[in-house]
C-alpha cells in the first residue's frame, strides 16, 4: 500500500485539562476531502493546531505522531515548521474579519503572505496574488486590493482568507469551521469553492465542522470525533446510511432531515437536486 498522505495518532493534554485527545487515529489520502465532525469541546480545533504545531501557544502538549508526506511533524525543529506552515499546509479559520489585520489593505496582506515563503520579483508576486484571488472568485483590480477588511462583506473576507491560504498552493488545506460565520447562501458558495479547489488543484482538504449537512455535501470520507477519540471513519454514504457507532447514529438521528447521498462517494458542488437530497 502507498504511504498515507497524512497519518495522525495523537494524545493531547492541556495543563488543566488532561486527555483532550486520547490516541486519536486518523489517516488521509492525497487529494481527498476528509470531514472531521464533532460537537463543541470534542477536540477538533486541538487536532488542527497539533498538525500545525501551534498547540504550545495554547498551553497544550501533544505526544504520538503526525506523519505528513513521510515526515513526522512532531520531530521537526521550529525553523522547519515555519517553512512548512503556509507553504505546504494552509489554514482557514472561522472568523474572517477578526483573522485579517484591520489596519492593512487587502493587497498588502496578500503580499505579506506571499513574502513569507517566496523572494521572487514583485511581478511574480502580483501574478500569484491575481491567481489566488481569481481562484476564489474575487476581483484583483487595484480598487479591491486597496480596500481595508472593514470594507468587505463577511463572505468576501472569508474568500480573502482562503486566497491567502492557497497562495503558495499547499498540498493540504485545513479548514476549521470555515462557514460558521456565514449566511446560508454564502455558505453554499464557499462549500462549492472548496470542492472546486480540490478538483482543480488536487489539494487535500481537512474540513472541520460540527455541521453534518455541510460536511456531507463536499467530503469523500467523514471521521467522527467524540470525547477526544475518533470513533468511526468511512465514506460519506456509509456514515449516513450505515453508521456503525452509537454516537454516529445519535448525531444523524438529531438531524431535522436526514440527507441521502446519491451517485458515488465523491460528491461535487454543494447541496442541490441530483447530488444530495433530504428525505
Amino acid at each position: 500500500m502507498n504511504e498515507p498522505f497524512l497519518s495522525i495518532s495523537l494524545t493531547v493534554n492541556y495543563r488543566n485539562r488532561p486527555a483532550v485527545l486520547k490516541n486519536a487515529f486518523l489517516q488521509m489520502r492525497q487529494g481527498e476531502v476528509l470531514g472531521l465532525i464533532g460537537q463543541s469541546g470534542s477536540g477538533k480545533s486541538t487536532l488542527a493546531l497539533s498538525i500545525l504545531r501551534l498547540l504550545e501557544l495554547k498551553g497544550g502538549k501533544a505526544t504520538g505522531g503526525i506523519f505528513f508526506q513521510g515526515r513526522d511533524l512532531l520531530t521537526l525543529k521550529e525553523r522547519e515548521m515555519r517553512e512548512l506552515r503556509g507553504r505546504e499546509i494552509g489554514l482557514v479559520l472561522q472568523s474572517p474579519l477578526s483573522s485579517l489585520n484591520p489596519a492593512l489593505r487587502i493587497g498588502t496582506q496578500l503580499l505579506e503572505a506571499w513574502k513569507a515563503h517566496a523572494s521572487g520579483p514583485k511581478d511574480e508576486a502580483l501574478r500569484r496574488i491575481e491567481d489566488a484571488l481569481a481562484s476564489v472568485s474575487l476581483p484583483h483590480d487595484q480598487e479591491f486590493l486597496r480596500r481595508l477588511p472593514s470594507q468587505l462583506s463577511v463572505g468576501q473576507a472569508q474568500r480573502v482568507l482562503i486566497a491567502m491560504a492557497i497562495i503558495h498552493r499547499p498540498a493540504l488545506l485545513i479548514a476549521d469551521e470555515p462557514t460558521s460565520a456565514l449566511d446560508v447562501i454564502t455558505q453554499a458558495e464557499v462549500l462549492s469553492l472548496f470542492r472546486k479547489l480540490n478538483q482543480d488543484r488536487g489539494m487535500g482538504i481537512l474540513y472541520i465542522s460540527h455541521d453534518l449537512l455541510s460536511v456531507s455535501s463536499i467530503c469523500d470520507r467523514i471521521a467522527i470525533l467524540n470525547e477526544g477519540e475518533i470513533v468511526e471513519c468511512g465514506p460519506t454514504g456509509q456514515i449516513f446510511n450505515h453508521p456503525g457507532h452509537a454516537y454516529t447514529r445519535k448525531l444523524i438521528e438529531a438531524l431535522p432531515e436526514k440527507p441521502t447521498v446519491l451517485r458515488d462517494q465523491r460528491l461535487e458542488g454543494v447541496i442541490r437536486p441530483g447530488v444530495l437530497t433530504v428525505q
